[in-house]
């Protein structure tokens, strides 16, 4: 048992509120503080006052509607090629976490190879895959029947290979990310849950995935911020996106650093509304898990009377 002496810590607590408190100085780190200012605002100067930003260009494209196209195409790509990642990543980490070797082997290759190789090769790899197989035909393999479904020239336009390119690139990335999340998942939910009589599609959808997603959002946050501007990558497929139709715009009028800030601009733009979700999701997926915000949240501190 240990006693407490009640009269020297009301000392202590009086004399702690009576002496002032005096923060601890930090010179170096304030000087550095005051030289970046100076940086910030030097080339704050430089970027308003230099002419050669032609910033009444900008002003004169920033909603010029073919600029608004290519955002929206942007936009579109994005929102396509990350919904076809993160479902086709899911069933890779499932099938890299399961029992079956042959399962975990594809999954482990798909990654490997997709992973390994960069996004711009495979993007141009799936432009010309005509070369490869001028006619799809969906049939047995070891020269089984099979049902011609038309000309790969014709099928394989420069839109479905941006969208096969990057979908299936981004599905190596969301597989491994998944994975990371649904390790994370205590090993004694799995035996509740099977406790319960729960399957694996039950298990993996009800208690796993949900549990999973406090550890899975952040960075797939940055996945899709990343996607956003890797399709910028598809410019090289003379698809009308952001960056090309700023490209095609200062390819007639010559105002080659005006449009880049144009698209800079709206790329900005869109990563920070993406960034702003990104971080409401985080809170509403991390609600329970912050020890510091539910202690003040279950047990505010009160003034002492």
């Amino acid at each position: 048992m240990t006693f407490v002496n009640r009269s020297v810590e009301t000392d202590a607590l009086t004399s702690s509120q009576s002496d002032p408190v005096v923060p601890l100085r930090h010179p170096v780190r304030l000087a550095i503080a005051i030289v970046l200012v100076i940086v910030a605002a030097g080339v704050a100067w430089d970027v308003a006052m230099n002419r050669g930003y032609r910033w009444d260009v900008v002003a004169q494209y920033v909603f010029a509607p073919r600029i608004i196209s290519g955002a929206a195409l942007t936009v579109g790509l994005t929102i396509v090629a990350m919904a076809i990642g993160i479902v086709f990543g899911t069933i890779l980490a499932i099938m890299r976490l399961s029992a079956n070797p042959i399962f975990r082997v594809i999954a482990g290759a798909y990654v490997w190879f997709f992973r390994g190789t960069p996004v711009l090769v495979q993007l141009i790899f799936w432009y010309n895959i005509a070369a490869l197989y001028p006619v799809i035909v969906l049939g047995l393999p070891f020269g089984g029947p099979g049902i011609v479904i038309g000309s790969a020239n014709v099928l394989i336009a420069p839109i479905t290979a941006a969208l096969l390119g990057l979908s299936l690139n981004e599905a190596a990335y969301m597989a491994e990310i998944i994975r990371s999340g649904i390790g994370a998942v205590d090993r004694g939910q799995y035996d509740a849950a099977r406790a319960l009589g729960m399957n694996g599609r039950l298990l993996m959808s009800r208690i796993v995935l949900p549990q999973a997603m406090r550890v899975v959002i952040p960075p797939t946050g940055n996945e899709i911020i990343s996607m956003l501007k890797g399709t910028s990558l598809v410019s090289v497929l003379a698809i009308s996106d952001l960056l090309y139709s700023a490209q095609i715009i200062y390819a007639a009028n010559y105002q080659i650093i005006p449009l880049l800030i144009v698209a800079s601009l709206w790329y900005l733009a869109m990563t920070s509304v993406l960034s702003f979700f990104q971080g409401k999701l985080e809170r509403r997926y991390g609600r329970g898990f912050d020890v510091r915000t539910s202690r003040s949240r279950r047990w505010p501190l009160r003034k002492a009377s």
